[in-house]
C-alpha cells in the first residue's frame, strides 16, 4: 500500500471515529481514553491544601510532581477535589492512588458529577450504594468501572474514608471518551412541531434527553387521523404516557402509564417511547414499562410530533394545555433520525414557534441537602432588619411527616419560634416562658416530595405562614412582637444553642432569603457565612425508593427519608416487599395442613406472578377436589327459535385464563360434566360429516372440540358410541338417532388440554318440535403433581443440580424434609462471591446464609423438639432488598434487615444443588419434598431417575400426618399422601372428624342387631369391624352425646338372650343413671351419677367403661365416678342394642313404661366397644344388621365439630351417566329459557296457575315429607315419564345435602 492510501485510509478513519463519537456516542467503540492526564493544573480545584506543593493539580495517577498528590489541610468529611473536564464527556471508569511516596491514600470515596460546576449529583451503584472502595497502600491502582457511563462536564471526589495513620491523600485518573449533543432550549411559550408524510408503519421510536427545574410541561406529542395521539407530559416529577382522542379536549385522554421520579431536579433524564404492533415500551432512565394500547393504533400512523408545545393540524398557533416546557431537550430522535439537526437546517418539515435557542444555559438553584442526625445550618440575622419583625423564606422537599425546619429566639428573653412539620402538615408555634403562646397550621401531605414553598413573615403586629405561593396559609395577630434576637437554625440546631423537641429534618431546601435577600449557599459552603454541621451542599440528594416500586403484587409503597415501607393488604401477599404468598398452592396442600371442606383461595405459583384465585375445596372423598364453577352450571332449556340457525353460548369462569391453566397444569386429573337432554335435536353427527355441535375448550378463547362427554378427541362420538350401547347402532350418539322420545348424551371430559369448556354451539334446534337442554358442569381437579413431588438421598455424598437460581431482588425458598441425620445442606448455589445456603446445622437448628455483596449474613431458627424426628418439618426462607427471613414449622420467623445503603442484587453463576454442596460435603440424608423457589416446582423426582444416590418419591406420611385422623381415626399410606380409616370410629369425614348424629322423635326407634350363637358357628363369614361383636363380654367402652329436654328418657339399651341387659337413661329427678343386669336371676344394679341437669336441652357427653365388676362413668367434664358391681362381670349372649324407643316384650317392669315412652332429642357419635349403630344406621343401612322405625333424620347435635365451619362437608355430585332414553320432558331446576315469546298474557296466566296450586304444593310437600321421614336410607328416585333425568349434577359447593327438601306440583 503506498503512502498516499494509507494517508486518505488514516483520514477515513478519523472521520469515523469522530462520527461514531457524536450524539451521544451510539457506537460500540472503545470508550477508556484517559481524560485527566493531560488536563492544566487551572483545571483542578479543591476544598483546601496542606500547601502549595499539594495543590490539586498535583492529583494525577501515576505522577511525581509536587509532594506527589493532593492533601488538604484538615481529614475531615468535608473536603473535596474537583475536575474540570472542559466539556460534556461520557466518563465509564476511575482510578484512586495514594500520594506518592506517603501514607496518605482514601480507603472509600463518593463521586458526584455536574454539568456548570454547580447542582452535583451523587453517582450511585445498583440504584443504592454511594461509596467506592478505594486503596490500601500509597502505590497501587485501584479502578473502578461505572456500572452505567456517566455524561457530565465536572468531576468531584469526596473522601469518606482514609489510612488511619496517615491523612487524606490521592492521585486519580478517569477514563472516557468525548461526547456530543444536539441541544434545544424552550422557554415554556417555545416549541416545535414537526410533520411527516403518512407512512404505514408497525415499529416507531421516539427518544429524547430533557431536565428542567419544573414539575410539569408538555414534552412531547404525536398525532395522528382523527385526533388520535400519544402525549408524554411531565406531571409531579413523573413521566406520563397519555392516550388522547380529540385533542385539545382533556375529556378524550386517559393515562397508560407513570414513571420515573424527582424529574424536575435539573439534571438530564432519559425518555423513550417504542411502539411496537399493539403496545408501547416506555423507558424513562434504566426503568422499562410495557403497556398495552388500543387496536387502533396497530393502524396509527403518526403525521405530527409537537415538542414543548402542542398545536392543531389545522392551526399554527400552539394549544395552551397545561403547563407547557420550560427546560432544555437533547438528541431527539425519531426512527434514528435527528429532529433538532432538521431545526438547524430550517427543514420545511418543522415548524419553529417561540424563542428557541440551540444552547442550554438554564438558571441553576443551589440546593443544600439535611441527610441527618446533626444536620442544620446556622445563619445570622439579616445585618439590616427590623427589630419587631420576620421576613423568610426558603422552599424544602421531603418524605418524613416530621422535622424541625426552622427556629430562632425572639428578642424577648425565654421567647422561640419554631417552624416545623408535623404529621405532613406545616406548623408554626410560639413559645414564651416554656409554654405555648401561639400556634398556626398551613398545608397537607406536604412530605411528597414535592418541592414546596414557605414565607414566614411578621409585620406590624400581624404574623403570617404562607405556603406554596399562597395555596396554603394561616394569620395571627400576637399580643407581643416577633422578630429574630441573633441567629437562625434551619433542619435543626446544636444541643448546645437549642433544645431541639421536634425531629430533626431530612429533606432538602433551596432559594433561602433572609428580609427578601437571597442567602448565598456557596460562601456557606466556602466557610465564609453561618456554620453547618453534616450538610451536602450544592446539591439535592433525595432518593425516591418506592421508584420503580420494591413492592411486589401490587403491593402500596410508601417511604421516608431512609426506608421505604409495603402496605401488602389485600394483595395475597406479605412480608417486607408483598413477596411471600400468603395462601396453599392448592387443596391437597389445605387438607394436608388439616383444612376440611370449605371456600379457599390457592396461590398455584407461590410468588410468582399468577394471582390467588378462589375455589371450593371438597375434602369429603379420598380425593381432594378444587371446584371452579362457572356463570351457568345449571341444566338449561332450549326451544326452537325461528329464524335461527344455532345456539351458542359462553361460559364465565370467577378466575383469569392464566388463573385456570395453571390450576389444572397442577392436577393430577380434571374432568367437567357435558351434557345434552334432545328430542328430535340430533347432536353430532350429519348426513355431510359435519357436526351439528360442538364446543370450545383449552387455553384463551379455545380449540374446536366435535367429541362428547365420555368419548375420546377428534372421534366426533358420545359416550354410548364409545361403549356400543346407542339407541341406535347407526348412529355414535343417543340424540342422533333424532327421535320423538327424550334421550340423553353425557359424561365427562378429562382431557386436559382441552379443558375448561370455554363455549358451547348447538345447531339442530330450530326444526318444528326440537327441544333440547345442555349442562356443563363445573371445572372439579383433584392431586397436586407439585405437592408430592419428592427425593429420598440416601447418601451424603449424593446430591441433584438444577440451573442457575435467579433471585437477583428477590428470592423465595421453600419446602419441605424429614430426615434422622442431625445435619446436613438442603441447598446450595454459588457466584464469583455471592452464595445462598439452607442447611441442617445441627439436629434441632435450620440456618440460612447468603451473601451479596455486603459480606455474609446468617438467620436462623431453633426449635424446642428434635428435627431428626423422621417427620415432615416445612422451611419457609425469603431474602429481598429489606430483609432476610426465614421460617420453620410454625415457630415465629427469624429475621436480619439489610444494610440501608449496602448492595441487594444476588449474583449467581454455578449450578443449584439441591441436597449437597458443590464440595459433596456436609449433604443431607433423607427427604426433601415440594421444593420451590419463586414459585416454581423443581421436579425433584425426575431428576432423581436419572442420578445415582437419589430416588424418587419418599414413602412415610402417617408420621407427620397422623395426627389428623381423630376419634379413633387410622391413618392408611397412600403413594403421595395418607388417608384416615374411619371404619373404627364413631365419626365420619375425612379426618374423622365430623359428627354422626340423628334426631329422635318419640316413635324413633335404631335396632341393631348381634348375630345368635348358633349363627356365629354355622357362619363362618367375617362381617366388618363395625358390624360385628363378641357375644359374650368381659367389658365395655360405651359412650355418646346426646341432647334432650326429655326427663325421663331412655337414651341406650342393650339386651341379652339370657334376660342380661344395660341400659343407660335419665331418671325422674334429671339424673344420669347406669343399670346393669349382669345374672338374669336377679334385679338390676343402678349407678347413678352426681351430674344434674342433664335434659336441660344443651349438649351433654357420656363415657362409660367397665371391666368385670369395675364401672366408671363420666358425664361431660366432671370428675370421673367410679362403681362396683356384685354380679359375677360377664355380660353373657348380647342380643341387640336399641336407641331411642324399646319395643321388646321381655323388659324389666320398671323399664317397659319408659320405653314406650321413647326419646325426643338428638344422639351424636354412640359407639359401643368397636361398633357405631347410628353410623351404621345413616351411612351404611343396606350392610349393616339394623333396623329402623319411625322417622330418623341427620341433624346436627351442636357439638364442636358442627360448630367447625368448615365441617359441613358438601360434595357436588356430577354424573356420569353416559346417557338414557324415556318418553317424557325434562324437569329442570332453575330453567333458563331461550325464547322471547313470553308476553304479558302468559305471564298473568302463570300467575294465576302458580298461586292456584300454592296450596295444593304444600299440602303435597308435608305428605312428601311425611313418607320421607319414614325412610332410612336415602331412595333415589326413579325416572318417572315426565321426568326422564334431574338437575342434581353440580349443585352450588355450599348446597349441603342434608335437610334436603323436595317439591312436587
Amino acid at each position: 500500500m503506498d503512502l498516499w492510501t494509507e494517508g486518505v485510509v488514516g483520514i477515513i478513519v478519523r472521520v469515523v471515529l469522530l462520527l461514531s463519537s457524536s450524539h451521544g456516542t451510539t457506537g460500540e467503540e472503545a470508550c477508556d481514553v484517559a481524560l485527566v492526564s493531560n488536563l492544566p493544573p487551572t483545571s483542578f480545584s479543591s476544598s483546601s491544601q496542606l500547601s502549595s506543593s499539594h495543590a490539586p493539580g498535583f492529583a494525577k495517577l501515576n505522577r511525581r510532581d509536587g509532594a506527589g498528590g493532593w492533601s488538604p489541610v484538615a481529614s475531615d468529611g468535608d473536603q473535596w477535589l474537583e475536575v474540570d473536564l472542559g466539556r460534556r464527556t461520557k466518563i465509564t471508569a476511575v482510578a484512586t492512588q495514594g500520594r506518592y511516596g506517603s501514607s496518605d491514600w482514601l480507603s472509600s470515596y463518593l463521586l458526584m458529577f455536574s454539568d456548570a460546576g454547580h447542582n452535583w449529583k451523587l453517582y450511585r451503584q445498583e440504584d443504592s450504594i454511594g461509596s467506592f472502595p478505594g486503596n490500601t497502600n500509597a502505590d497501587s491502582v485501584v479502578q473502578y468501572k461505572l456500572q452505567q457511563p456517566a455524561i457530565a462536564r465536572f468531576l468531584r471526589l469526596i473522601p469518606l474514608g482514609w489510612n488511619p495513620s496517615g491523612r487524606i491523600g490521592l492521585r486519580l485518573e478517569a477514563y472516557g471518551c468525548p461526547y456530543t449533543s444536539d441541544v434545544v432550549s424552550l422557554d415554556g411559550g417555545s416549541g416545535l412541531r414537526y410533520e411527516f408524510s403518512p407512512r404505514r408503519t408497525s415499529r416507531d421510536v421516539v427518544s429524547l434527553k430533557f431536565k428542567t427545574l419544573r414539575n410539569s410541561g408538555m414534552l412531547l406529542h404525536a398525532e395522528g387521523e382523527e385526533g388520535l395521539g400519544l402525549s408524554l407530559e411531565l406531571e409531579r416529577g413523573r413521566v406520563q404516557l397519555l392516550l388522547r382522542r380529540g385533542w385539545p379536549s382533556s375529556s378524550g385522554s386517559r393515562c397508560l402509564s407513570s414513571l420515573g421520579s424527582l424529574l424536575d431536579d435539573q439534571h438530564w433524564h432519559h425518555v423513550s417511547v417504542e411502539r411496537r404492533g399493539s403496545h408501547l415500551n416506555l423507558t424513562v432512565d434504566r426503568h422499562i414499562e410495557r403497556v398495552q394500547i388500543p387496536a387502533e393504533f396497530s393502524r396509527w400512523d403518526i403525521e405530527q410530533l409537537s415538542l414543548g408545545t402542542v398545536q392543531n393540524l389545522d392551526s399554527q398557533k400552539p394549544v395552551m394545555s397545561k403547563n407547557n416546557f420550560h427546560g432544555c431537550l437533547e438528541n431527539l430522535l425519531y426512527n434514528n433520525v435527528n429532529l433538532i439537526e432538521l431545526v438547524k437546517n430550517k427543514d420545511q418539515q418543522v415548524t419553529v414557534t417561540g424563542d428557541v435557542t440551540f444552547s442550554c444555559s438554564q438558571p441553576v438553584s443551589v440546593a443544600v441537602t439535611f441527610p441527618g442526625p446533626q444536620s442544620f445550618l446556622q445563619l445570622p440575622k439579616p445585618a439590616v432588619s427590623h427589630p419587631r419583625g420576620v421576613s423568610v423564606g426558603f422552599q424544602f422537599r421531603t418524605w418524613n411527616k416530621a422535622g424541625l425546619l426552622l427556629t430562632f429566639a425572639l428578642p424577648q428573653e425565654g421567647g422561640a419560634a419554631w417552624l416545623y412539620l408535623s404529621e405532613a402538615r406545616l406548623r408554626l408555634q410560639i413559645h414564651k416562658s416554656g409554654r405555648a403562646m401561639l400556634e398556626l397550621s398551613a398545608g397537607s401531605a406536604l412530605n411528597d416530595g414535592q418541592w414546596h414553598s414557605v414565607e414566614l413573615n411578621s409585620r406590624q403586629g400581624r404574623l403570617s405562614v404562607s405556603l406554596d405561593d399562597g395555596r396554603g396559609s394561616a394569620q395571627a395577630s400576637p399580643s407581643f412582637p416577633v422578630g429574630i434576637a441573633d441567629q437562625l437554625f434551619f433542619g435543626g440546631c446544636p444541643a448546645e444553642e437549642c433544645r431541639n423537641r421536634f425531629n430533626e429534618f431530612q429533606g432538602c431546601m433551596r432559594l433561602l432569603t433572609l428580609d427578601n435577600q437571597n442567602v448565598d449557599l456557596i460562601l456557606v459552603q466556602q466557610k465564609q457565612l453561618g456554620v453547618f454541621s453534616n450538610l451536602q451542599i450544592d446539591m439535592c440528594g433525595i432518593i425516591d425508593r418506592c421508584s420503580p416500586s420494591r413492592c411486589e403484587h401490587g403491593g402500596r409503597c410508601t417511604q421516608s427519608w431512609t426506608v421505604f415501607h409495603c402496605n401488602c393488604s389485600d394483595t395475597g401477599y406479605s412480608g417486607a416487599t408483598c413477596h411471600s404468598p400468603v395462601f396453599e398452592s392448592s387443596c391437597e396442600a389445605y387438607k394436608h395442613y388439616g383444612n376440611t371442606s370449605g371456600h379457599f383461595y390457592i396461590d398455584v405459583d407461590g410468588s410468582g406472578p399468577i394471582k390467588p384465585q378462589l375455589v371450593y375445596c371438597n375434602m369429603t372423598e379420598e380425593n381432594t377436589w378444587m371446584v371452579i364453577p362457572h356463570n351457568n352450571t345449571e341444566l338449561t332449556r332450549l326451544r326452537p327459535s325461528p329464524g335461527g340457525t344455532q345456539h351458542s353460548v359462553h361460559f364465565d369462569y370467577p378466575a383469569e385464563d392464566e388463573q385456570l391453566l395453571a390450576a389444572i397444569s397442577q392436577s393430577d386429573y380434571c374432568e367437567q360434566e357435558l351434557a345434552y337432554h334432545c328430542r328430535k335435536s340430533r347432536l353430532l353427527n350429519t348426513p355431510e360429516g359435519s357436526p351439528f355441535s360442538w364446543w370450545l375448550g383449552g387455553p384463551g378463547t379455545g380449540g374446536v372440540q366435535t367429541y362428547w362427554g365420555g368419548a375420546q378427541p377428534g372421534s366426533q362420538q358420545c359416550a354410548c358410541g364409545l361403549q356400543g350401547d346407542c339407541v341406535d347402532p347407526q348412529h355414535y350418539c343417543n340424540c342422533d338417532a333424532d327421535r320423538l322420545e327424550w334421550a340423553e348424551d353425557s359424561g365427562l371430559l378429562i382431557h386436559k388440554e382441552s379443558l375448561p369448556v370455554r363455549s358451547l354451539v348447538l345447531g339442530d334446534i330450530q326444526r318444528p318440535g326440537s327441544e333440547a337442554a345442555y349442562r356443563v358442569g363445573s371445572l372439579r381437579c383433584h392431586g397436586d403433581k407439585n405437592f408430592w413431588n419428592a427425593a429420598f438421598f440416601d447418601k451424603e455424598t449424593s446430591y441433584l443440580h438444577f440451573p442457575t437460581f435467579h433471585g437477583e431482588l428477590s428470592a423465595d425458598i421453600s419446602f419441605l424434609f424429614k430426615t434422622t441425620a442431625s445435619s446436613g445442606v438442603f441447598l446450595e448455589n454459588l457466584g464469583i462471591k455471592d452464595f445462598i445456603r439452607i442447611e441442617l446445622s445441627s439436629s434441632s437448628r435450620v440456618l440460612f446464609s447468603f451473601d451479596v455483596g455486603n459480606g455474609p449474613l446468617e438467620v436462623g431458627v431453633e426449635s424446642s423438639v428434635p428435627l431428626n424426628d423422621n417427620r415432615w418439618h416445612r422451611v419457609r426462607a425469603e431474602r429481598n432488598v429489606k430483609e432476610a427471613l426465614l421460617r420453620l414449622d410454625e415457630l415465629p420467623a427469624a429475621t436480619q434487615e439489610a444494610p440501608a445503603d449496602g448492595h441487594f442484587h444476588l449474583q449467581l453463576n454455578s449450578q443449584l444443588f439441591i441436597g449437597g454442596t458443590a464440595s459433596r460435603q456436609k449433604g443431607f440424608r433423607g427427604c426433601i419434598r415440594s421444593l420451590q423457589l419463586n414459585g416454581a416446582t423443581l421436579d425433584l423426582e425426575e431428576r432423581a431417575r436419572i442420578t445415582p444416590g437419589v430416588r424418587p418419591g419418599c414413602p412415610g406420611h402417617c408420621s407427620s400426618y397422623g395426627s389428623f385422623c381423630r376419634n379413633r381415626g387410622r391413618c392408611v399410606e397412600r403413594a403421595n399422601g395418607f388417608r384416615c380409616d374411619c371404619s373404627l370410629s364413631a365419626y365420619a369425614g375425612v379426618f374423622c372428624h365430623t359428627e354422626v348424629s340423628a334426631s329422635f322423635r318419640p316413635e324413633t326407634s335404631v335396632s341393631y342387631a348381634f348375630k345368635e350363637p348358633s349363627e356365629l358357628i354355622q357362619n363362618g363369614s367375617a362381617l366388618p369391624s363395625s358390624i360385628q361383636s363378641d357375644v359374650t363380654l368381659r367389658g365395655e367402652n360405651v359412650s355418646l352425646s346426646f341432647r334432650t329436654s326429655q326427663s325421663p328418657a331412655l337414651l341406650f339399651y342393650v339386651s341379652s338372650y339370657q334376660r342380661e341387659y344395660l341400659a343407660l337413661l335419665i331418671n325422674k329427678h334429671d339424673k344420669l343413671e347406669v343399670r346393669y343386669r349382669l345374672d338374669g336371676s336377679r334385679d338390676a344394679q343402678v349407678l347413678r351419677s352426681s351430674g344434674r341437669s342433664l335434659s336441660d336441652g344443651h349438649l351433654h357427653q357420656v363415657s362409660i367403661r367397665r371391666l368385670l365388676d369395675s364401672v366408671s362413668v363420666q358425664v361431660d367434664q366432671n370428675a370421673r365416678e367410679d362403681f362396683n358391681l356384685t354380679s359375677d362381670g360377664e355380660f353373657n349372649a348380647i342380643k341387640s342394642l336399641v336407641l331411642g324407643k324399646v319395643q321388646e316384650a321381655d323388659l324389666d317392669p320398671d323399664l317397659t313404661r319408659l320405653a314406650s315412652l321413647g326419646f325426643s332429642g338428638c344422639l351424636s357419635v354412640v359407639r359401643f366397644n368397636a361398633i357405631s349403630p347410628l353410623k351404621a344406621a345413616l351411612l351404611h343401612p343396606d350392610s349393616s344388621p339394623v333396623v329402623i322405625t319411625g322417622p330418623l333424620r341427620r341433624s346436627g347435635c351442636g357439638s364442636s365439630a358442627s360448630a367447625n365451619p368448615y365441617a359441613a362437608e358438601n360434595t357436588p355430585h356430577l354424573s356420569d351417566q353416559s346417557g338414557s332414553v324415556g318418553s317424557g320432558q325434562p324437569l329442570v331446576n332453575a330453567i333458563r329459557t331461550d325464547s322471547a315469546l313470553i308476553g304479558g298474557v302468559i305471564a298473568v296466566v302463570i300467575f294465576v296457575i302458580v298461586a292456584g296450586l300454592v296450596i295444593t304444593a304444600r299440602i303435597l310437600y308435608r305428605r312428601k315429607e311425611t313418607y320421607r321421614n319414614q325412610e332410612v336410607k336415602g331412595v333415589k328416585p326413579e325416572d318417572s315419564p315426565d321426568c326422564p333425568f334431574n338437575n342434581q349434577g353440580d349443585s352450588s359447593p355450599n348446597a349441603s345435602g342434608e335437610n334436603t327438601k323436595e317439591y312436587y306440583i
